[in-house]
């Protein structure tokens, strides 16, 4: 079984990630990776990425032995670039545990001990290899894992109205209850005991890992639980359709793609972070439409938010409302 102890003061520090977290999201795909099970399903989708995957990539493998990965990894962040620089802010009394832990009656390779040795050619080497393992692993998809993700904030969101939090905490882990005296528990974990201690709780959807649950319980962070969602297929980006090419040809590619980017509201933030461009190109192309007449902007509080029209809707009206889907690999 697995406990997570609440206090009075941790109810009210609950809360769901508003955003995916691009670095547990990439942990979670690397772990599945490694996985042997499941070849079924995942097989196929394991020999292309693992094909893929370049050298610089590499060195992720030697910091998880047998399978094991540092708990100095395990952190959050709305962009990959907040959840590098977490990883490096590391405290050195961490990273030095962590490497003892994980290598135990192990041979520590020479650039890890660079790592204990807080060398920072070694810290570069760890960010080389998460930005080649995400562009090989998590780019390709992360539209997709947005979009799944906003799903569960409703699901849970949802759940959580209607029943309270114990509902909606249930409905994130099955077999799971919350008892009476303030503890949530689950089959599964090796007799794991988590005390949150006041320190709350974000709850991390992960549409990559298949097994159980996952925590991540630092000193003086709220505890973080990832739990499997989705649909239980692998995560691969389809072909765009060739209709889309050619509304490009008429709009221009960036156009085109930030049309088929609002079919829910967006701020203009999401979107330049959805295309890979700036926030003022966003805003300009963003301009363009709205003058057409095919995407409309509100405000609500501090940010605007764009959406289509019928009129942009039915312009796409052959293309999917999105370029990525939940297939199997083929």
């Amino acid at each position: 079984m697995t406990w997570v102890r609440f206090t009075e003061g941790d109810y009210p520090r609950v809360r769901f990630a508003a955003r995916p977290s691009p670095v547990p999201e990439l942990h979670a795909a690397l772990l599945m990776l490694g996985a042997p099970h499941e070849e079924l399903l995942f097989g196929r989708w394991r020999g292309r990425l693992l094909r893929a995957l370049p050298g610089a990539a590499g060195p992720l493998a030697d910091l998880a032995p047998g399978g094991v990965a540092p708990s100095f990894l395990d952190v959050l962040g709305e962009t990959r670039e907040d959840g590098f620089a977490g990883i490096r802010s590391a405290p050195p009394a961490l990273v030095r545990s962590e490497i003892v832990r994980v290598y135990a009656g192990r041979r520590v390779p020479p650039w890890v001990r660079g790592l204990y040795d807080g060398d920072s050619g070694a810290w570069r080497t760890v960010e080389r290899a998460q930005r080649a393992a995400y562009e090989t692993v998590l780019a390709p998809v992360w539209p997709l894992v947005q979009d799944l993700h906003r799903g569960e904030f409703t699901r849970y969101a949802t759940a959580v109205a209607e029943g309270g939090l114990g509902a909606g905490l249930e409905s994130l882990v099955p077999g799971s209850r919350l008892r009476a005296d303030g503890v949530w528990e689950w089959p599964g974990g090796g007799g794991r005991e988590v005390r949150l201690g006041g320190r709350g709780l974000v709850l991390l959807p992960t549409f990559h890992w298949r097994g159980g649950p996952l925590v991540q319980d630092l000193p003086d962070r709220p505890v973080v639980l990832a739990y499997p969602a989705g649909g239980g297929l692998p995560l691969a980006p389809t072909t765009a359709p060739s209709s889309e090419d050619a509304l490009a040809g008429v709009l221009g590619r960036t156009r085109a793609e930030l049309l088929v980017a609002v079919g829910v509201p967006r701020t203009t933030t999401e979107l330049a972070r959805r295309l890979g461009v700036g926030n003022a190109t966003a805003s300009a192309q963003a301009a363009a439409l709205r003058t057409a007449g095919l995407l409309t902007t509100t405000r609500r509080g501090r940010a605007v938010h764009h959406e289509r029209t019928p009129l942009g809707t039915l312009l796409i009206a052959p293309t999917a409302p999105g370029t990525a889907s939940v297939t199997g690999t083929r």
